[in-house]
């Protein structure tokens, strides 16, 4: 286990809108309001077309493959995530959800690109004198986050 600390911040109300990108817009905002860290909540609808990496397609093998899912209808949606930059100090928004139609339940990362349907209510919690930023790490491909 790796960590550290860091200090509640200032807290951002956001309501996104039809056909609002989730992730490019939290890290929009994190840009336009300087926001290096945070904790993010989200709840409302995701539109068809919405796409979400599901999991690998073999979570041990050495070159790890994505596996993508485009939700086919919309569905309501909840879902939590970090907030921190990358070495080049690019917000980088890492948020999964969970969604549901009918009897029907998805889950995955939002890094696809996750369509609004009418609204998404987003909630940003800033945590401030934090180090932590996300690291690409050449093993996974990802840029893992380091505290």
């Amino acid at each position: 286990m790796r960590y550290s600390k860091a200090k509640p911040g200032r807290v951002f109300i956001v309501r996104l809108e039809d056909g609002d990108i989730l992730h490019e817009e939290v890290e929009q905002l994190a840009v336009k309001e300087n926001i290096k860290a945070a904790a993010v909540t989200i709840v409302g609808g995701i539109d068809q077309g919405s796409k979400l990496v599901v999991g690998p397609e073999d979570g041990r093998a050495d070159n790890i493959k994505p596996m993508e899912a485009i939700v086919d209808n919309v569905y309501e949606a909840a879902g939590t995530g970090t907030l921190f930059p990358d070495e080049d100090g690019n917000p980088i928004l890492h948020l999964h959800l969970a969604a549901a139609r009918d009897d029907k339940v998805i889950g995955g990362c939002v890094r696809r690109g996750v369509k609004t349907w009418q609204i998404l209510e987003v909630i940003v919690m800033e945590l401030t004198d934090s180090s932590a930023l996300r690291k690409f790490d050449p093993i996974t491909g990802f840029k893992l986050l380091q505290p």
